[in-house]
């Protein structure tokens, strides 16, 4: 319903739905009033109608010389909002309407913040307004007060190795006191731990944060889950664990060069560290209900990050070079000294790179379901595979060809195979009724054939 430019009739349509998580009625400019208008400006907005009962009845409200003047400055002074105001006839009674808009900032009474569930105004919890009040400050660089004694000393020193090692730190001495190191990291702020630094060096940050961990699922189908596991500790350590648990879940095979073994896996490693570090380095902490999510599917992986895209950067720019928003800029600062990150804003770039490379489709990237996900979809297409699908030879080389040319003539299926063009025309009849390669919508001689 509309709350502007509100009429008799547009006031009796609000005065039968009744009070909602947007509307609330008063009789009088009470202490509840000034209540409301703290939740209604913390939520959503909203309009409360004063001269009517709860029961929805305009019982009216006798109106001095000063009486909206006064209104408004007590408001003012109580809230520091500007709400307007106005005054509506219904019945013979006057109503007062009192619009609130949703504020940018959060709108206290008497020193407490107010929230609208439903047609209630409440008290907001302490946690969600801690959230809320320090939303506009990175989570990463918040004060804590967590003891040094929860740091995990050996987790500073690999990082230090790491760091020097790739010639990215050069003022930090191996033999520095932890202390020193955390307060050049600007992780250590007046003698206090941020929540970045419980998070990348501690010995047990679920201690203190729950839900800021990884959860790993083997697939069979949606339903169909074949293996389920949790990684916790700091970030470090989920890193470490989360990408041996997933070579744990997907085939490698080896290939001989010369005396050398290449490990060849289903999705190149590379890019599955690099997803996995854009989920640590970008997810929203903030949002400490959620975790983040990894299923491993016989087709393909999902990554799933809490937390969108930041602002000003959309999915179509991350297959090409942009420029990078950093939410927890002190996390990527120090997988940056790692040597975990190469360039800020270069990793989604990378990623399609290395798939492309690996003759795999680009990676999927998505805003789905109040987060970002990457999808790395497997290339089933093996000799293996199409064999038992029951190809013929000339097929799987066909097949073998488009993988690497992306897409085949019927000219280029009889030049490959040395065979017949009414041999070619059956076997690509084939090939697409078995939904392995599908027609280009072409005819004549521009038609082709493209993996399906």
């Amino acid at each position: 319903m509309n709350f502007y430019n509100m009429d008799e009739k547009e006031l009796k349509k609000l005065l039968a739905i009744g009070e909602t998580n947007t509307a609330e009625f008063k009789e009088i400019p009470n202490k509840a009033f000034y209540k409301t208008i703290s939740a209604f400006a913390n939520t959503k907005g909203g309009i409360i109608l004063l001269g009517v009962d709860k029961n929805s009845n305009p019982v009216g409200i006798e109106l001095s010389t000063r009486f909206l003047e006064d209104l408004t400055n007590r408001i003012v002074n109580k809230l520091s909002l500007y709400p307007e105001i106005e005054t509506i006839d219904i019945e013979g009674k006057r109503v007062i309407t009192v619009r609130v808009v949703h504020s940018g900032y959060l709108v206290s009474y008497e020193g407490r913040y107010y929230e609208r569930i439903g047609n209630t105004t409440r008290e907001m919890n302490q946690q969600k307004l801690k959230v809320l009040l320090l939303k506009g400050k990175p989570w990463d660089s918040i004060i804590t007060d967590i003891s040094l004694e929860e740091i995990d000393s050996d987790s500073v020193k690999n990082f230090i190795h790491l760091a020097v090692n790739n010639n990215r730190l050069t003022n930090v001495s191996l033999n520095e006191p932890q202390q020193i190191i955390l307060e050049k990291l600007d992780l250590l702020v007046d003698g206090k731990l941020t929540n970045g630094a419980v998070l990348l060096f501690g010995n047990n940050p679920q201690k203190h944060f729950i839900n800021l961990c990884i959860r790993i699922g083997r697939f069979k189908t949606e339903t169909t889950i074949i293996d389920d596991k949790w990684v916790k500790g700091n970030l470090f350590q989920q890193f470490e664990e989360t990408i041996k648990i997933i070579k744990q879940f997907i085939s490698v095979r080896y290939d001989i060069k010369g005396i050398e073994r290449q490990d060849i896996w289903d999705y190149p490693i590379t890019a599955i560290r690099e997803a996995l570090l854009n989920a640590l380095t970008h997810r929203d902490y903030f949002n400490i209900a959620n975790f983040i999510v990894i299923k491993v599917y016989d087709d393909h992986i999902w990554f799933s990050n809490p937390g969108g895209l930041p602002e000003g950067i959309t999915i179509g720019q991350l297959k090409k070079p942009h420029q990078s928003y950093l939410r927890n800029p002190l996390i990527a600062k120090v997988f940056y000294l790692a040597g975990f990150i190469e360039q800020y804003g270069s990793g989604t770039v990378r990623m399609v790179n290395w798939m492309k490379e690996a003759a795999l489709p680009e990676p999927g990237y998505k805003e789905e379901m109040g987060g970002f996900s990457v999808y790395f979809h497997k290339d089933i297409y093996t000799e293996e595979y199409l064999t038992k699908k029951g190809l013929n030879e000339r097929q799987i080389k066909a097949v073998m060809y488009v993988k690497k040319k992306v897409k085949i003539t019927n000219k280029e299926y009889q030049e490959i195979n040395i065979c017949s063009r009414n041999t070619a025309t059956n076997d690509l009849r084939i090939l697409v009724e078995k939904e392995v390669l599908k027609e280009s919508g072409k005819k004549g001689a521009g038609a082709y054939y493209v993996i399906a």
